[in-house]
């Protein structure tokens, strides 16, 4: 085994490879960028090594400063993670230039899988079934067009340099396929410099299954069972299982026979998967898409039913090992489902999130298991993937299993930074989710019904007005004796009125009395008894008989208010002296992300219209236009063109007109 190996990656999966490295007595050493200098993986190391600023071309895609790094420290080996460099043949064999061993296959194997044309007519000529298509490098358009033909619609077209969804095309008829053929290209040219082309017949009700295999330098190779990754949004997975509810077991072991094959056909060492997809209607047949040559993310589901580390296994082939197994020796117990947690709003279009982690919370129960890279204080930025972290489950079925990860996921608590629990949870209870009649279109049937924003309890706005209420009390033993039961000095009112504003909806909130005896209103709702305290660092309100027990985290005039899987940030417009309803009031409008402000349209004392654009905000390449969400005057515009700007900060403040 090696004494020391560096982790040339980030996040999650760093933290991960650390923790099985440190189980072996295995030296870590880290890498960062200046965004990553306090991160969770950096603390997590033996030692850790800047490589430069936080772009990633300058820090986690330098391959001369990771060698660099790894010679530096001593480290024999490099962990790539995924991701990165991960399947890079250039930093594959930079490595063995350099005397370090990459923990992952052989260059030739890296080279031969990442072309998906030379990929799929090696694992053919293996004999594994393959999706019905053309794949011969250099296709022209006039070659696809005919290949069509002969396959017949529908058909998709395929990059085969990359993939991610990134320049696939599903065309339905012979209309659309030469435009088809030309924004394909276009995008396949712009995101991996080459715009070569496949194309292949379209399965009907598709499924994304695949095998994880690991082979050793000694010439055996074995499967370590199925995943399902069917639930997946614009070819993203979001939610993964093992085993599939799908398969049974003769076609299991042909999968798995099937994706070995494959494997050794490019004399495969280390862990890799390979990828089928399967039609819902006819299970029993299956055909290759890719083999990924390195670790998947999903790979806790795995571990979680085989009982096997498959890092540990990583490393001991890596150095020279055999594998500890055999075929006969896999063993499958019970079902686990695993969900990525992302930095995304799925309201918005999974606009991405950002933000400083105010409060951290996971889920300890014996059958859940959380990867995350996060730390409080962790600050979540553009700059990387929005993956957070992944929950897994586990039990004794699958039925067990998910529940067992919604349950975890409502123990989850991401607070100063969005996220897609809600999302997760919602689509964990899906109606064929539950059944298991799944395929990779589903998300995207269900998307409108599973992003529907759910109205905010007037619970939550009572919650927040009684946070505050706690908070404007007075600390220690010494009362002031002009000071009345509400904590406000006499000559105030003794019910205080805060508008307060969360998810578009606007409210009025009027509260008076102690904590321990309050009386609290939401608009012209009536006035019920209630009382708040914190405990642990948590919020506990009871409001009119009901108690509920908030993680809770304050940031200026923003509360962040999470119970049951759900998150809210409620803020503050001002504290009012007068009556009324604050429906349709204007007040500060906040970003609904971080970013920059590209272009401002108005200016200080400018009147408005409803709906009128104020300015636009740009985070991750995508727009969002800020209105004005009543008719009135620009009181104030304290952001300029060019400025950045985080999640919820006040961006204009428009006066009604009626004010």
């Amino acid at each position: 085994m090696f004494s020391s190996v560096l982790i040339a990656n980030r996040g999650e999966i760093a933290v991960r490879v650390i923790a099985t490295l440190r189980r072996l007595g295995v030296r870590s050493v880290a890498v960062y960028s200046d965004a990553d200098a306090d991160a969770r993986h950096v603390r997590a190391a033996d030692e850790a090594v800047r490589l430069g600023p936080a772009a990633a071309r300058d820090s986690y895609l330098a391959i001369d400063k990771v060698v660099a790094a790894a010679l530096a420290t001593g480290a024999q080996a490099v962990h790539p993670g995924y991701g990165f460099l991960a399947e890079n043949v250039a930093f594959a064999r930079a490595c063995a230039d350099a005397g370090l061993v990459f923990i992952g296959p052989p260059v030739g194997a890296i080279d031969a899988m990442g072309d998906k044309i030379r990929a799929k007519l090696t694992v053919s000529a293996a004999g594994v079934p393959v999706v019905p298509g053309r794949t011969e490098p250099g296709m022209s358009d006039d070659d696809l067009v005919a290949a069509a033909a002969e396959i017949g619609f529908p058909v998709l077209l395929k990059p085969s340099a990359g993939g991610g969804g990134k320049g696939m095309r599903l065309v339905t008829e012979t209309a659309g396929l030469r435009p088809a053929i030309e924004s394909a290209r276009r995008e396949a040219s712009g995101s991996f410099g080459d715009d070569t082309l496949l194309i292949e017949r379209f399965v009907s009700r598709p499924r994304h299954i695949e095998i994880q295999v690991m082979a050793d330098a000694h010439g055996h190779a074995v499967h370590l069972g199925e995943r399902e990754c069917s639930l997946q949004r614009r070819h993203q997975k979001i939610i993964e299982e093992a085993p599939s509810p799908l398969l049974d077991a003769a076609t299991r072991a042909r999968m798995g026979a099937a994706a070995v094959e494959a494997a050794k056909a490019v004399d495969y060492t280390g862990a890799g998967t390979v990828e089928f997809i399967v039609s819902a209607d006819r299970p029993d047949e299956f055909f290759f898409m890719e083999m990924n040559t390195r670790l998947q993310v999903e790979h806790p589901v795995t571990e979680e039913v085989t009982g096997l580390d498959l890092v540990e296994l990583q490393l001991r082939v890596a150095a020279g090992e055999r594998l500890p197994l055999s075929q006969d020796d896999v063993r499958f117990t019970g079902h686990a489902v695993e969900a990525r947690v992302y930095a995304e709003d799925p309201t918005t279009g999974f606009l991405p999130t950002g933000g400083r982690v105010l409060d951290l919370r996971e889920s300890t129960a014996d059958w859940a298991r959380t990867d995350s890279g996060l730390l409080p204080g962790s600050v979540v930025g553009s700059d990387y993937d929005p993956m957070l972290a992944k929950v897994i489950a586990h039990g004794a079925d699958r039925a067990e299993a998910i529940d067992r990860l919604s349950a975890a996921l409502a123990d989850t608590v991401v607070l100063g930074v969005g996220t897609n629990i809600t999302f997760l949870r919602a689509l964990l209870a899906d109606a064929d989710v539950r059944a298991g009649r799944l395929d990779t279109q589903l998300v995207e049937r269900r998307l409108d019904e599973l992003t529907a924003a759910a109205s905010v309890p007037d619970e939550v706005f009572a919650a927040a007005a009684l946070d505050e209420l706690l908070s404007r009390q007075p600390t220690g033993s010494v009362v002031d004796p002009w000071e009345v039961p509400s904590g406000w000095r006499l000559g105030r009112p003794a019910a205080v009125r805060l508008r307060l504003a969360c998810a578009g909806r606007d409210v009025l909130v009027r509260v008076s009395g102690t904590p321990a005896a309050a009386s609290v209103a939401v608009d012209d709702g009536p006035a019920v008894p209630a009382s708040a305290s914190r405990v642990d660092g948590s919020l506990r309100v009871d409001v009119d008989g009901r108690t509920v027990r908030y993680a809770r985290a304050r940031v200026d005039d923003t509360l962040w208010l999470s119970t049951a899987g759900r998150t809210w940030t409620v803020a503050e417009h001002s504290v009012l002296e007068g009556g009324g309803s604050a429906a349709g009031a204007g007040g500060p409008i906040t970003s609904p992300m971080p970013g920059t402000v590209l272009v401002v349209k108005v200016s200080a004392g400018d009147a408005v219209s409803a709906g009128t654009p104020l300015l636009v905000v740009e985070a991750m390449k995508m727009e969002h236009t800020i209105t004005a969400p009543v008719d009135g005057v620009v009181a104030e515009l304290p952001v300029r063109a060019g400025q950045q700007v985080a999640l919820s900060q006040t961006l204009a403040v428009v006066t009604p007109s009626e004010a």
